[in-house]
Order: C-alpha cells, then structure tokens, then sequence
C-alpha cells in the first residue's frame, strides 16, 4: 500500500479527484468537472485503490456507489482540501484593486428587493469586480453545497408545516436573515371579491394569478388549502412578478405574493391587499453561503454589502 502521507506532498490531485467522485458519483461527470478525460479518471481511481487498500466505489446501474470506507474518508478529505483552499485566500481583499468574480443564486424577489442597489454599491468601491446572477431553482442549494456558487438569496419559511423550513438548509451552509415577510392576496380596487364577505370560500371561488418563485410551483398554503380539500382555481402561471401584477390589475384574476415587494402598489392605489384567509407563519429572506468562505476576505466583503443594504431598505 502507498504511503498516504507521501501522496500529500506529490498529488493532492488524487485526494480531490476522490472529492469530486464521492460528490458526483460517476466517472463521467467528475471527468467532465475536472476538465479531464474519462480514462484519465479510472486511471486516478486505481491509484486511489491501491493507495487507500479498498475498492472505494462499485459500479451500480446509476454509476457509484461508495463503499464504507469511502464514505468514511468523505468528510475527512473534505476538511483537508478546505484547509488547503483556505491557505491560498490569506491574502487581503482590497476592493479598488480586486477582479475577483461572484455567482450568486437568487429568487426573483431578490432582483429587486437586494441585489441590485448592493451591485451599485458594491461596484463603485471595486469597480473591476464582476458579478454574475442566475435565478434560483431547486438545485441552487445543492451548487451552494459544492461551491459552484458564492452566494444564495433564497427564501424560507419558518412555520413547522413548510416543505422549505429554515431546517432544511444543509449543514455546511451558514445563513443570514435578510428580511421577514407574508404573503398576501391582491386583486384590482373594483374586484367583485371586494363586495363579498373575505373568507375561505371567497378566497378559493376566484380564479388565480399563480407566480412561480424561485423554481418552486407549490408552497405551503396549498398543503394547508388540501387539509380542507380545497385549492386554488390557477388560471395563469408566471414566474414574472411584473406581468402577474399587471395582468391582476386589469383581470379579475387574483394573486398572492410577499407582501413587502408589493407594498409601493397597495400604497399608490394600484392594488388592494387582503390577508390570506388561513394562518401562515412569516417567511424569510435569507442570503446563503458555504461555511468554506467563512474566513474569505472578499467574501466577508461582499457579504456585508449585501447585508448593509438590507437593512437600509428594511
């Protein structure tokens, strides 16, 4: 067997080739990861074997699957290549000269609520970084997980019912409450809801503007609206909040959304606002990031300026 400790001074490349394999699971995704070829993996993997004296993975229908020892060395080697990272990033951030690039991961209530007065300011203290954004889906968490992503803006609920709870954000992200908020239901000021006496039942008579957010169609109130074998009559659905409140202000159509990226158009009058006819608890917004960055000069600074402006609009 090879000595382990020799492998750390002449190819930390196997340990995150192993990394990578126990992530992905398959020779030809962890090949296409590391930009190298399939064979070059296998040829890597057998070393592996060699050096660790076990199989580490058997073949399945789906790819890999890891053997005991392999997930046993998962977390050790995880901690050794964050160890390892965190040694290139002792060096001081400074935002005037920095062309340092950040992904963020983020629900279409961000766009407007955070993210972008924090790019404004962000940018004219570090005019050469670069910024990408793509919107947030169901495999937003998992890319903050892996690191392929800096930052996510997502939102979580914190009634104990909810499918997406506080509790489900993995254990090696920390996260940050941004801001609190509720949902509410809008309509246009001369809606026939309006004459109606504002229950359950008028609530679930009407037909509805459904605004997907954040990748995700359905939320808790329609597992609660199921408990009573109701639901909502889903007329249009749109992940565009623009558009579902411009087609709720001229259609009879209804529509429920966080109620603080709504709040300018029920003050102006362009829509009115009734609570949602069941008890919900407030959701958050949360900006996200792996524990990894914790220490991260830039990151750090990047992360208050998001924070600062939180609190600055809310």
């Amino acid at each position: 067997m090879l000595d382990i400790k020799s492998l750390l001074h002449s190819d930390m490349n196997l340990l995150i080739c192993l990394h990578v394999l126990l992530e992905e699971r398959s020779v030809s995704q962890a090949a296409k990861r590391m930009h190298l070829t399939q064979s070059a993996i296998s040829k890597q993997l057998t070393r592996l074997r060699v050096l660790f004296d076990d199989p580490l993975f058997e073949r399945v229908s789906k790819g890999l699957l890891p053997t005991p020892k392999a997930v046993a060395l998962a977390p050790k080697i995880h901690q050794i290549l964050v160890q390892v990272e965190q040694l290139a990033q002792l060096d001081e951030f400074i935002p005037n000269d920095s062309q340092r690039s950040f992904h963020f991961e983020l629900v279409e209530t961000a766009y407007s609520a955070i993210y972008t007065q924090s790019v404004i300011t962000a940018m004219k203290q570090a005019p050469s970084i670069t910024l990408n954004a793509q919107t947030w889906n169901e495999q937003s968490l998992e890319r903050l997980v892996r690191r392929e992503a800096d930052f996510g803006i997502g939102m979580f609920e914190y009634d104990s019912r909810a499918k997406h709870h506080i509790a489900t954000i993995p254990k090696e992200l920390q996260y940050q409450e941004l801001f609190r908020d509720h949902s509410v239901c809008l309509m246009h000021p001369k809606h026939p809801a309006l004459q109606q006496p504002w229950n359950l039942d008028t609530f679930v008579s009407h037909r509805h503007i459904h605004v997907v957010t954040g990748g995700v169609g359905r939320w808790l109130l329609m597992d609660l609206l199921d408990q009573q074998s109701k639901s909502l009559d889903k007329a249009i659905l749109v992940s565009d909040m623009n558009s579902a409140v411009e087609m709720c202000q001229h259609s009879d159509l209804l529509m429920c959304y966080p109620y603080k990226n709504v709040k300018h158009l029920v003050d102006n009058g362009t829509l009115v606002m009734k609570p949602l006819p069941l008890k919900l608890e407030p959701g958050g917004l949360f900006l996200i990031w792996h524990k990894h960055f914790d220490q991260d000069q830039g990151h750090q600074w990047m992360r208050q300026q998001i924070i600062d402006q939180s609190s600055v609009i809310h």
